[in-house]
């Protein structure tokens, strides 16, 4: 057991559930929406229904979280009392966040370790779920950063889009064709390769087989694990999200835990209305 006091920091594009984020080790540094008039703290002064609903008239672009504000909450560690920081952030292939941390883990007094996880949104917030149970187990500092550099690739993100149209405008879209083909009526399921970039996983045809294929991929995932766990993630596609759950509920009774959420303002921005994200982790 240790007594070292170890904060988990995480941005904004980790999607991770409030159980979590409000605990009181969990810190969390907003990436910036940014409007022609405004810009705005993701998930502090914007909501993803806000974004959507001025999709008609602009759609904004992200960045990284602001030099000011990962100042204030590190400051804000240092006071509290911590003596180190596990910072979790999306990938590097996907965000500057990881390397500004990275800079900045270089320049402080603090001991300060930063996970690149190699995936966005929920599977990132997954990577940082297992950093806040690693810290609240007593494993050591040093035993922490090996489990979870380790882990990294135990974990995937799945995710559907009804329109590829606002990956292609924030420039995200990576190593997807954008060609796959509204004509044909298919469906691309986006995930991160092992450098952290989006790539097409598969292509159905019609949007109820493309979410019904997540499961064909989770289970080739899980295999014969014992130990993993499942999170869902759904921007305005509420009704779907929760369909899809109960299709993983009956397909994967023993998963220890089955999260479910919205993903924040700033990954709706690349992603549009209409997505269905499925992180899994494998525990064992």
């Amino acid at each position: 057991m240790t007594n070292e006091k170890i904060a988990v920091l995480v941005d904004s594009g980790t999607d991770l559930p409030l159980t979590y984020s409000q605990l009181p080790n969990v810190y969390t540094i907003p990436l910036q929406v940014i409007y022609k008039d405004h810009v705005y703290r993701d998930k502090v002064d914007i909501t993803p229904e806000e974004v959507y609903e001025r999709f008609s008239e602009e759609i904004p672009s992200t960045s990284l979280p602001a030099g000011s504000e990962i100042a204030k909450v590190l400051a804000q560690i240092v006071s509290d009392g911590y003596e180190k920081i596990i910072a979790v952030s999306i990938s590097s292939g996907l965000s500057g966040t990881y390397n500004v941390l990275r800079l900045l883990a270089e320049d402080t007094d603090l001991d300060m370790y930063v996970l690149d996880t190699k995936n966005v949104g929920i599977a990132a917030g997954l990577q940082a779920i297992h950093a806040i149970e690693l810290i609240e187990a007593g494993t050591s500092w040093h035993d922490t950063i090996e489990q979870l550099h380790h882990d990294v690739y135990k974990t995937k993100i799945y995710f559907n889009v009804a329109t590829l149209e606002y990956l292609q405008k924030g420039g995200r879209i990576g190593l997807v064709s954008s060609f796959i083909g509204t004509a044909l009526r298919l469906f691309p399921t986006i995930s991160c390769n092992e450098n952290g970039i989006y790539y097409t996983v598969a292509k159905t045809r019609g949007r109820k087989k493309s979410l019904e294929h997540l499961l064909t991929l989770l289970e080739k995932d899980i295999g014969s694990h014992q130990r993993y766990r499942i999170a869902i993630a759904q921007g305005d596609a509420l009704e779907e999200a929760l369909w899809l759950r109960g299709l993983i509920e009956e397909a994967f009774p023993t998963a220890e835990k089955l999260l479910f959420d919205t993903i924040s303002p700033a990954l709706v921005v690349h992603t549009g209305p209409g997505l269905i994200g499925l992180g899994v982790q494998i525990l064992d």
